[in-house]
């Protein structure tokens, strides 16, 4: 006897949230599978720069994330970037060197207090398993750092390349590895939150070799982010996956290609 196996299908619905705290609208896709009952394990996903999530086959991802896994639902919202993306995406507590990242505290409440309870009103249903925030570059640091921020809220966090070189000194002022501002704010967090952390880079990500050690700056930040969160007593592979892709460049083909093994890590579905 054989067991049919039907697909579930992905509605996308989209919704513009007007923002109090970052005085706009917000764009975000919902991707939605079919047929939620409510007695399966419904999880969420948020992911920054949506606008790069609309230009992948998204919907087919995630179709093929629950081929087989009846007993799972994974809802992702793409959150689209504002005109303002470069000071709302960012580290809270200190922005860059030129000031940009100045309203990432602004967009950390967003997230949190604005865009949470619009996205579970709009679900209807329980959250029951996990709850991701995810990014690509720039906005991949801003998903670390506002899951890192609300560890009550999020589970998992899942960075695409991320712009972990995010610092509070131009090479050319005295610039150290000290002035990375996402790793300082690992190393003087004093309490260890509860969180799991799937961080990727591409090969082929870019050039640059500040230290010409012969490796990419975004592979020396992102190794030296996790050898952060391992002092801190994170463990590998329990809450540690490091996916450094052969080949991989800072675009979005490469991201798309990826994105089931983030899945897959992620959520188990």
């Amino acid at each position: 006897m054989y067991t049919a196996i039907l697909s579930v299908k992905i509605n996308i619905n989209s919704f513009k949230i007007p923002s109090v705290y970052l005085e706009h609208e917000v764009e975000i896709d919902m991707y939605v599978p079919e047929g939620i009952l409510g007695n399966e394990k419904i999880e969420l996903l948020l992911i920054n720069d949506g606008q790069d999530v609309a230009k992948m086959n998204f919907a087919k991802i995630l179709e093929e994330a629950h081929y087989n896994k009846r007993k799972h639902r994974l809802i992702v919202v793409a959150i689209k970037a504002s005109a303002d993306r470069l000071m709302e995406y960012g580290v809270a507590s200190q922005p860059d060197f030129k000031g940009r990242g100045g309203n990432a505290g602004l967009y950390n409440d967003f997230i949190i207090k604005e865009l949470l309870p619009f996205v579970k009103k709009k679900i209807a249903l329980p959250v029951t398993g996990k709850v991701a925030f995810a990014g690509f570059s720039l906005g991949g640091l801003s998903a670390f750092d506002v899951a890192w921020n609300n560890p009550s809220v999020f589970d998992v966090i899942g960075v695409f390349s991320g712009a972990f070189w995010w610092r509070k000194k131009d090479l050319t002022d005295g610039y150290t590895d000290a002035d990375r501002i996402i790793h300082e704010l690992i190393d003087s967090t004093e309490s260890k939150a509860d969180l799991k952390f799937w961080l990727m880079t591409g090969t082929e990500d870019e050039k640059a070799d500040r230290n010409r050690n012969l490796i990419i700056d975004s592979i020396d930040d992102t190794v030296d982010v996790v050898k952060g969160l391992l002092k801190k007593g994170y463990k590998r592979p329990e809450n540690i996956f490091y996916y450094e892709k052969v080949g991989g460049r800072h675009d979005v083909q490469t991201w798309e290609n990826v994105m089931p093994a983030f899945l897959n890590w992620a959520f188990e579905v």
